[in-house]
């Protein structure tokens, strides 16, 4: 099955691109110590599910670029069509000519009811490209206007347009230090209202991306493009074809499907996190070595995050909440095939608490602003009303209480 992804943003777009390039990279790359037959088999799943094919031959990124500036989509696809490898669709792409300004109703309630219909348009044009469709990936970060706010209206639409399918919101959470005075108030807005309509919201912390770039990847001036590279390995590593114990010999048809099935039991917990291991600078990889029991003891190591428990497998009951079987708990995907020059490497999504402290930081500073009246008069101007901000904070305080009692 195939996956429509939505850029949405400048971070959407930038990120978007880096991820198709990753995938295409590791399709292109060298297939480690798997057969001609496992490589060609893993390219037409990559290829059925990523891209499609133009009559002049070479993938199009089965994808829709929105933002409301045009600079950053018109560089990312120019710079995708350079690459040679693969292009994005010409026609796949709305922009205008002035942004949203940081202001999450900006994006919400004014550019996104103006623009549904053309947006909404190239969206289905995308989907009627796929044989059988998946579902959709939506790229966005929360701390400005049109990412966080015109990527929940877009995700509110997508809910509308295709109830059926599945909807995976990747979400790029703020740098704690701040970048937009106001990104709490459109963190909690942006969280509020995918909670509505999304199936999950796949989150990447920004400090914590840029701690790997300086510690793992030996960065010394981490660029943006730096965190956004991090990233699309991370995500490519777990949306690339896989084995898994009902698809038996077969790759995966529906990743979104199979993400949903084992990681949101229940419509209350819809939070995932990514971490891959090991991650090191390229001229690095020639010189290490890494087995699967410790590449396993290792990624248990940082989904547990300094609790004392005793070593042992992701079988482990105290892993997991109460009214989950352990076995229902966790999945095993495997590949034989090398992913991106790694040939051992390993991905864990998990639904834990891990974004429990930073959400209920986020929320505390935006009520602290709210219970002031900081900058409420910049989202009543676009017809967000001080209602709206109260709903979400009921929304977003329940979201945390359901985590805690986890």
């Amino acid at each position: 099955m195939s996956i429509v992804t939505l850029q949405l943003g400048q971070c959407g777009n930038q990120i978007g691109h880096e991820v198709f390039s990753a995938i295409c990279g590791d399709v292109h790359g060298t297939h480690g110590l798997c057969s001609k037959k496992e490589n060609e088999s893993y390219h037409d799943a990559c290829q059925e599910r990523f891209f499609s094919e133009e009559e002049s031959g070479g993938p199009v990124a089965r994808a829709v670029l929105v933002d409301m500036e045009p600079k950053v989509i018109s560089q990312t696809l120019s710079i995708a069509a350079r690459s040679g490898y693969w292009k994005y669709d010409d026609q796949s792409h709305f922009c205008q000519k002035q942004g949203s300004g940081n202001n999450w109703a900006n994006g919400y309630s004014v550019h996104g009811p103006k623009h549904k219909e053309v947006i909404m348009n190239l969206v289905q044009k995308e989907a009627e490209k796929c044989d059988r469709l998946g579902g959709f990936f939506t790229i966005m970060s929360m701390a400005g206007g049109t990412g966080s706010g015109l990527g929940a209206f877009v995700t509110q639409c997508l809910r509308d347009a295709f109830p059926t399918s599945f909807i995976l919101n990747h979400v790029i959470w703020p740098y704690g230090t701040g970048e937009v005075i106001v990104q709490n108030y459109n963190s909690v807005l942006t969280l509020s209202h995918l909670y509505r309509s999304s199936d999950a919201l796949l989150v990447h912390e920004n400090d914590a991306i840029h701690k790997i770039c300086a510690q793992l990847m030996n960065i010394k001036q981490i660029s943006f493009r730096d965190v956004n590279q991090v990233i699309a390995h991370q995500l490519g590593s777990v949306l690339q074809p896989v084995y898994t114990a009902e698809s038996g010999s077969h790759y995966s048809r529906n990743p979104l499907g199979d993400l949903m099935e084992t990681l949101v039991p229940h419509p209350e917990f819809k939070m995932l996190g990514l971490r891959n291991i090991p991650q090191m600078p390229e001229d690095s990889l020639a010189y290490s070595t890494f087995s699967w029991p410790a590449l396993i003891k290792h990624l248990r190591q940082m989904l547990i995050a300094n609790a004392k428990m005793e070593e042992g497998g992701f079988q482990d009951p105290s892993l997991y909440t109460s009214w989950l079987n352990p076995q229902d708990a966790f999945r095993a995907w495997k590949t034989p095939r090398a992913f991106n020059k790694y040939e051992k490497s390993a991905a864990l999504v998990s639904n834990s608490q891990f974004l429990l402290k930073p959400l209920d930081n986020v929320v505390g500073k935006a009520w602290n602003m709210f219970a002031s009246k900081a900058y409420i008069h910049q989202y009543t101007k676009y017809g967000i009303e001080e209602e709206d901000f109260l709903d979400s904070f009921t929304t977003l305080e329940q979201v945390i209480s359901s985590y805690t009692t986890l």
